[in-house]
């Protein structure tokens, strides 16, 4: 993948460095990579390569020729994708529960990022192969994944200001009596380096909307908003608030059967062995047309299943 652009630098510039003139002339790209293709002598100023603290007078010719190089080394695997929209600049995915979004420590293949470049080789000149954002294994739901380099500098920044809605579907373990917000700080647990924890000394800021949309006898069904996207945010939130995600291996505390549950239910309950979470909204403006974009994503079976054996006990309790 190759970058060729060219401009000229406004005559209200006069002064500035030439590597400020250049981030104002080429938004898309992040600061560090244009100080890169200066240092290359990949961008160059009227035909010549010259030091990123060259001073501009207005009038010059920019002219950008670089080669993307690969970035991500990881093999290409013809894993199913589920794709809700894909244009030349972006894809959204519908991700199963199960599947690890970015090749780690115990998951080197099998992964969405290998499954994102055998669907578009061209990822693998991007950072992460275009992914901007992350699931955990075992949430399903949508993510959206850049295809150009542009487009991967702005979602970056998008979701940095917050400029992204994300909503997710969850159930709980207990009885909301109503929605609220959690705002706790988030940092890695002091002592498992697989959880995140509250703490409120050296956490980073995360704050986590929710609302009711149906209570049980013993859970609530309810939606949640992230203003921010700290890692395993909303489970570590609920369970902070002692209302844990049904299923959560990490924050659940172990399977917990309310008492008077029937059979139905408690072979439900039983069967679910993940975090009863799942992002079905995605909203935003697109980062290069500027279309306003929403998707949303089905509830995935065994979710529905869940809720279909709290309803029909619920309803049994009633008679």
């Amino acid at each position: 993948m190759t970058v060729s652009q060219q401009a000229t630098v406004p005559l209200e510039a006069a002064g500035q460095r030439f590597d400020q003139a250049l981030a104002a002339l080429f938004p898309a790209y992040s600061r560090s990579r244009l100080a890169d293709w200066i240092k290359r002598g990949q961008a160059t100023l009227d035909g010549r390569s010259v030091p990123p603290r060259t001073r501009v007078h207005g009038g010059e010719r920019v002219a950008l020729a670089a080669a993307l190089e690969i970035e991500t080394p990881a093999c290409a695997e013809p894993i199913a994708l589920s794709i809700v929209h894909e244009d030349a600049h972006l894809l959204v995915i519908d991700k199963p529960a199960g599947l690890v979004v970015h090749p780690g420590a115990g998951n080197r293949d099998g992964t969405l990022l290998n499954a994102l470049l055998h669907h578009a080789p061209q990822l693998a000149a991007l950072p992460r192969a275009g992914i901007v954002h992350r699931l955990d294994k075992d949430t399903s739901g949508l993510l959206v994944v850049a295809k150009t380099l542009p487009a991967h500098t702005a979602l970056v920044a998008m979701l940095g200001r917050h400029a992204v809605e994300r909503r997710y579907a969850a159930v709980v373990e207990g009885v909301l009596i109503a929605g609220g917000t959690v705002t706790a700080p988030l940092g890695r647990h002091p002592v498992d380096r697989l959880r995140r924890a509250v703490r409120e000394d050296d956490g980073k800021p995360a704050v986590t909307h929710y609302r009711l949309r149906e209570r049980f006898p013993a859970h609530t069904y309810i939606a949640c908003q992230l203003e921010t996207g700290r890692t395993h945010q909303i489970r570590v939130h609920m369970a902070h608030i002692h209302h844990p995600l049904v299923g959560d291996p990490l924050y659940g505390g172990g399977l917990r059967l309310p008492r008077g549950a029937g059979a139905a239910l408690a072979a439900a309950l039983r069967g679910f062995r993940r975090q009863a979470l799942h992002a079905e909204q995605l909203a935003f403006v697109h980062p290069l047309t500027g279309q306003a974009l929403a998707f949303q994503a089905p509830l995935p079976a065994d979710f529905q299943g869940l809720l279909a054996a709290l309803r029909a006990d619920a309803a049994g309790a009633d008679r």
